[in-house]
């Protein structure tokens, strides 16, 4: 074998001397190891490939690397932005292609494929340490499945980016390197084709425990069917609405990038995706993740709850990809109230509060008035706005979070005498997303205090600025001041009940009444312990037509998958709902002057009325991310994004 110096960061440091990932893909290594040293040794050339890996950002990440928070479920508290929080500062609409930009796909996943091409390339089988032919074909299938995931994670955001299939040349002249951008749906068709290849290679699952985490065939599909459905939705499947700029948006070489042309069979090719998804996970032991009372009937709070909570081994067969992390111990600080000594700051929005159903199965808010803050409440569902409860809400769980809980209960408060009548009477998946003003805080043994100057908020930043703070995929027993260790739990980033509501909703669009839609959704709600859509007694009317359908199917995403990583931010922008959504006054209750526990609108230190507390900035161009100006002043044939200034605009 012909040796080649290593010129692409020493892409095994990391694995020796645990360096972070922008040095393990950086730093050249001391003793110019070559390519065929590496690869002719077991363990480097795992070690090669777990840097592979590194491109993977998990779920619980929240730095700069994430931007979980650009959607309307996540509220940070704007005063971290004092403390360099880059991400309020875009939220306000403060942003070039010169600022540091979450996540940098653009400047870091180029080097992962690379290093991937390289594995390809070089790696062989090696008889005498234990790597038989089919462990290296195994292991080039993954290089392949995260070459085309890294690409996917690239085009979702940058709309459309340079390609190369395979390593260049070393004697290729630095000019000839600098590539313009291909077309989107050209990138997506040979995405798919290479996670079809892979899966064709790729095991449904592995039995080795210490292979968890890696790609399966599983896998690959999951991708494939989320990429699809995007690639199917209205902010690229749709001209009507489109804007000129992005029409007329062209590569280096005059290529239109976009094609906005609607194709049906775009839409059925998604959902074609998302039946393969779940017809092979099914086949292979996948199940939507429950458990039970002690009578046998489902408990939604546990089941909810603990599908965030419980690893793979252990059961939960939800789990269709997740990456060992430990950064859930970060996210799981920054959402615990600050008087149980966390920072207290991660909440949720107002928004996402409207948006879960009553314990009726029926929607609480159907929208706002024109001042963006009246709600208009869907009086069939009982919610209210008024007064505080006067007593306990039992419900039948083992979900022993409200005050007076037993295990030798059948039946347990969900809600304590006193509540806010806004919080009484929702469904499951609230109270296992939510924490809110005067909620039992069971850890500390007492209420929370979101009031003004109470234990919970008492400093400018770390405490909850609209009165929410995150609940979900949060340990509800965690307290640091009794235990400080961190539960652990999966970093899931696929999981079974994603892909039963991205088959629901591309059925609807390429199939519009199919049963598998209704059956699909019901099974969503099963588990989350409401009324149905049917024509029993005790279910809810089924949605009328397919506009009804997709509203239900919308509505069911937004409070199924809240919270999880970036899947609203991508459905809000391909839903093309940027300005509509992200471009208002954000509301909450009155955390800034509230001290007293009034409901009084006309009170200026109530704390239980709509408050607006952050004004969004994002306008059209943030459908897109801009592409680096630090790559563009590197690549003159890189073309800037339409509505973010720059060179070669």
């Amino acid at each position: 074998m012909k040796k080649k110096i290593i010129l692409y960061a020493g892409l095994f440091l990391l694995l020796f001397t645990g360096y972070s990932c922008s040095d393990f893909l950086d730093k050249a290594p001391d003793d110019q190891l070559t390519l065929e040293k590496v690869f002719n040794d077991k363990i480097r050339t795992e070690e090669w490939l777990a840097g592979v890996y590194t491109g993977i950002i998990g779920p619980f990440t929240q730095s700069e690397d994430t931007y979980d928070g650009f959607g309307d479920d996540f509220s940070k508290n704007s005063g971290i932005e004092t403390w360099g929080a880059i991400e309020i500062t875009k939220l306000r609409g403060n942003w070039t292609p010169s600022d540091a930009c979450p996540p940098d796909y653009f400047g870091n996943l180029p080097r992962n494929i690379r290093a991937a091409h390289l594995f390809i390339a070089n790696a062989k089988p090696l008889f005498d340490q234990g790597v038989p032919p089919e462990e290296v074909e195994l292991m080039k299938a993954e290089c392949r499945f995260l070459i085309a995931y890294y690409y996917y994670l690239m085009v979702k955001i940058y709309g459309a980016v340079p390609f190369q299939d395979g390593l260049a040349d070393l004697e290729t002249p630095v000019n000839e390197l600098m590539l313009g951008q291909r077309p989107f749906h050209e990138m997506i068709d040979w995405i798919d084709n290479e996670l079809k290849e892979a899966a064709n290679v790729l095991p449904p699952y592995y039995s080795e425990a210490g292979k968890y985490g890696r790609a399966t065939s599983i896998v690959c599909l999951a991708v494939r069917a989320r990429m699809l459905l995007f690639a199917a939705s209205p902010l690229v499947n749709d001209p009507s609405g489109s804007r000129s700029e992005y029409v007329s948006y062209e590569n280096d070489k005059g290529e239109k990038l976009f094609d906005f042309q609607y194709q049906p069979e775009r839409w059925t090719r998604a959902a074609e995706a998302c039946r393969e998804l779940i017809e092979l996970a099914h086949a292979n032991g996948h199940a939507l993740y429950y458990e039970y009372n002690s009578d046998g009937s489902i408990d939604p709070f546990m089941s909810y709850t603990n599908m965030s909570l419980t690893d793979f081994h252990n059961g939960n067969k939800e789990i269709l990809f997740a990456k060992h992390s430990g950064d859930y111990a970060q996210y799981e600080s920054y959402a615990t109230p600050n008087g149980a000594r966390g920072s207290g700051f991660m909440g949720v929005t107002q928004s996402l509060v409207d948006a879960f159903f009553m314990a009726n199965g029926l929607p609480a808010i159907l929208g706002y008035e024109a001042d963006g803050k009246t709600p208009i409440i869907n009086k069939a569902s009982n919610y209210s706005e008024q007064g505080f409860s006067t007593n306990d809400e039992l419900r039948k769980t083992q979900w022993l979070v409200g005050k007076g809980a037993s295990k030798n209960n059948l039946m347990n408060p969900v809600t304590n005498a006193g509540t806010y009548m806004m919080y009484y009477g929702r469904e499951p998946r609230f109270y296992c997303s939510v924490r809110y003003n005067e909620q039992w805080h069971q850890p500390a043994n007492r209420n929370l205090n979101f009031f003004k100057g109470g234990n919970d908020n008492v400093s400018a930043w770390d405490s909850p600025e609209n009165g929410y703070l995150l609940f979900k995929r949060l340990d509800p027993y965690f307290a640091p001041a009794i235990n400080p260790l961190h539960k652990y739990r999966p970093g899931i980033i696929f999981r079974l009940g994603e892909a039963y509501l991205n088959y629901a909703e591309a059925l609807n669009e390429c199939d519009p009444g199919n049963p598998d839609i209704l059956f699909y959704l019901n099974k969503i709600r099963e588990r989350a312990g409401i009324p149905v859509y049917g024509t029993g007694a005790d279910q809810i009317a089924v949605p009328a037509n397919q506009a009804e359908m997709r509203k239900a199917i919308h509505r069911e995403r937004r409070v199924e998958l809240n919270c999880e990583s970036t899947i609203r931010f991508d459905d809000i922008r391909r839903w093309k709902q940027v300005e509509e959504l992200l471009s208002v006054d954000f509301y909450g209750m009155n955390a800034e002057t509230g001290t007293e526990k009034s409901d009084n609108p006309n009170l200026e230190k109530a704390f239980y009325k709509r408050t607006q507390y952050f004004k969004r900035g994002f306008t059209w161009r943030n459908y897109w991310f801009p592409i680096p100006q630090s790559q563009m002043d590197k690549n003159p044939n890189l073309r800037q994004l339409p509505g973010w200034r720059g060179s070669n605009n």
